[in-house]
């Protein structure tokens, strides 16, 4: 191990007091007072008081290293006592590498400027209501708590690399039209900057937020710089003011945030803040809560491409111009999100609440496949998410689906009662739908099963609580086999009936068939069609047994199976009861019969009526199995087979006639549905 380099001495000539070549050669590095060769600390005790004594309110000061007391301190700062403020006033004053031990403060001072570059404070330290001119305290080192709150600051203000190792407490300070520096400065503990207020730039780029941090309030009249920022703990900017561009890209929040009416709320809070110029969150990271909550963005944002591993939370949230979103996060909260221009909304892994937003313009919400790229074609992090990527819906209630576009999105929970103009709702790509429960279950002596199609969460919800199914647990998934149910399970008051359901369908089967998505109509014609027949307090009795009849033959003209199942047990019933019943035992011949009346001879030929006779074993034989299908296969295509039949035979074959090719023509329609585009 090499031995550490020996410190340098400073720049000014110094006092060094206690220097030891051999372990310390630098010694004090006081600068020396003026006619003096120490340091104030280390004058003896005559020259001090002679020094302090010429001193006056205003005076130009340079203790440059120099170790203070906490009496030594009170001493110079009574020396400069302006008897007209009570507070001591300096016109400039160096405290570069100035060392204070003990409690320090300054509270009411004013500085001409005030340098504490490398300054080092061992305990509190308090600037309270301090003004300064120009002021700097870059690489200063805060042990104890350091307040400022109420400074007034002037000039330009440097705060770079400061290290805040306790409470840094900056809250109503005012920073004039002159640029504010925090940039790689360090906050340890507790960082207040509520209603602080930046007339200039303010620059806290690369800055460390270890503790709470808070915003609240706060008004940047100028340039906010946040970029690669780390807040460790909560940060809070509720209220809080951007009236000029606001960059938080590449920042990291790893507790929640707020941005309310910021608008930022949440451990990231932007509650109700507000962005009058452009707002930048290319690449930020918040690996806990993100709530923007009433936030306002004026000027167009790049609202992304932002990872958040909790919730991220628009609800209320303004947008004035035409925005894109890019958010990867497992909770996207939108609702009463207001949208005055069009927005695009690109999404990964989330869960999507639109409840109750105001749409404008055209909001498209769609699924982004791959992750997204920031500047430089850079791929974002998205290592605080993990799980499928895909995007879900949950809600569309109370909103105005006319302007709203939904691309390649999970809608298997998304509710849509309560929504508007759902015909005119925009599907586009591969949207899902929940499935109907799968397997066989058991009803009465029969087993029964669910055909396959699409439906809405409102009919499971409504199934669910029709069939008692039990609500389970908060987070326990449900099981495929049984129906989904609804977050006001099992309540019937506050469940969809199926008079609503219905209408869901319908709006939304037109919004496939404007879509030119006939198997989705299709699909959602049977749920409208099932709704309906379930339906006692707007459908009547003989429409809804109309409904049951129309199922079960063929499932609403959608299952062609069903349709062909049931021709072919007509067709097989017919050629049975032909057999029986309608084929004669043989053709009858014809007779003809003739009388001679005065020369002249009359003839007439009869056929006599199709007979059958003969026991049971002579109608079931193979050519009149043949002779049955035979005009079977004509009535289905309605044709007459021109085969002679028995009296009964005959209306055998009328009914056949009516009834099968009205089935072959329901199964014709459904394959119809399911191919046409």
């Amino acid at each position: 191990m090499g031995v550490p380099p020996a410190p340098s001495p400073p720049s000014w000539p110094h006092c060094g007091f206690y220097a030891d070549p051999a372990t310390d050669p630098v010694g004090c590095r006081g600068i020396h007072v003026a006619g003096h060769a120490a340091c104030l600390a280390h004058l003896t005790d005559t020259h001090r008081d002679s020094y302090l004594a010429s001193l006056t309110p205003a005076a130009d000061i340079d203790h440059r290293g120099t170790p203070f007391t906490e009496e030594l301190l009170c001493r110079l700062l009574d020396a400069l006592r302006d008897p007209t403020t009570t507070g001591p006033r300096f016109g400039t004053a160096l405290f570069h590498g100035a060392q204070f031990s003990g409690d320090v403060s300054f509270e009411l001072a004013e500085f001409g400027a005030a340098w504490f570059y490398e300054a080092q404070f061992s305990n509190d330290t308090s600037f309270v209501g301090a003004q300064f001119g120009d002021a700097g305290f870059g690489s200063a080192q805060f042990s104890g708590e350091a307040r400022f709150s109420g400074a007034r600051f002037s000039g330009p203000a440097s705060f770079e690399s400061v290290q805040f190792s306790g409470l840094a407490d900056f809250n109503n300070a005012q920073f004039a039209r002159r640029v504010a520096r925090f940039g790689k400065a360090q906050f340890s503990g507790l960082a207040l900057f509520r209603s602080v207020q930046f007339f200039g730039p303010a620059q806290f780029g690369e800055a460390q937020f270890s503790g709470i941090t808070q915003f609240t309030g706060a008004q940047f009249s100028d340039n906010a710089r946040f970029q690669d920022v780390q807040f460790s703990d909560s940060v809070d900017f509720f209220m809080a003011r951007f009236s000029g561009d606001a960059w938080f890209d590449l920042a990291r929040f790893s507790g929640d945030t707020q941005f309310l009416e910021t608008q930022f709320l949440g451990p990231a809070r932007f509650l109700s803040a507000r962005f009058s110029g452009p707002a930048r969150f290319g690449k930020a990271q918040f690996s806990g809560t993100a709530r923007f909550d009433g936030a306002q963005f004026s000027v167009e944002p790049w609202f992304g491409p932002i990872a958040c591993a909790g919730v991220l939370d628009l609800s209320g949230a303004v947008f004035a111009v035409p925005v894109t979103l890019e958010i990867a996060a497992y909770e996207v909260r939108c609702v009463r999100t207001q949208w005055e221009s069009t927005a695009t909304v690109r999404l990964r892994y989330a869960t999507a609440d639109l409840s109750y937003a105001v749409l404008s313009a055209p909001v498209a919400v769609t699924a982004h496949p791959i992750p997204f790229t920031g500047g430089f074609d850079t791929t974002v992090d998205e290592s605080v998410l993990s799980g499928p990527a895909a995007v879900r819906v949950a809600s569309v209630q109370g909103v105005d689906a006319a302007f709203l576009v939904l691309t390649d999105l999970d809608l298997s929970d998304c509710l849509f009662s309560g929504a508007f103009h759902l015909d005119q709702l925009r599907l586009e790509g591969r949207c899902a739908f929940a499935a109907v429960p799968t397997g066989w279950r058991r009803r009465g002596m029969r087993l029964t099963r669910w055909t396959r199609r699409r439906t809405l969460a409102e009919e499971h919800h409504w199934r669910a609580q029709t069939d008692c199914q039990p609500a389970l647990p908060a987070g326990h998934p449900v099981s495929p086999a049984l129906w989904r149910f609804g977050p006001h399970h099992p309540d019937p008051g506050l469940t969809p009936d199926p008079e609503d359901v219905a209408a869901l369908y319908r709006q939304l089967r037109k919004a496939f068939e404007d879509g030119r998505n006939e198997p989705g109509a299709a699909d959602f014609y049977y749920g409208e069609c099932e709704m309906r027949r379930h339906d006692r307090t707007s459908t009547s009795t003989g429409e809804r047994r109309l409904l049951w009849g129309y199922w079960l033959l063929s499932g609403y003209g959608l299952r062609a199976s069903r349709a062909m199942g049931w021709l072919l047990a007509a067709m097989a019933t017919t050629t049975l009861a032909l057999m029986l019943w309608g084929l004669p035992s043989h053709d009858p011949a014809p007779a003809t019969t003739g009388s001679l009346t005065h020369g002249k001879i009359t003839l007439n030929t009869e056929t006599s009526d199709p007979a059958l006779i003969g026991p049971w074993r002579q109608r079931l034989t193979g050519p009149r199995a043949e002779k049955a299908t035979r005009v079977v296969v004509n009535s289905v295509v309605f044709r007459s087979s021109g085969q002679n039949l028995t009296t009964t035979g005959t209306y055998i074959e009328m009914a056949s006639r009516l009834l099968e090719p009205t089935l072959l023509a329901l199964a014709a329609l459904a394959v119809r549905g399911r191919i046409k585009r």
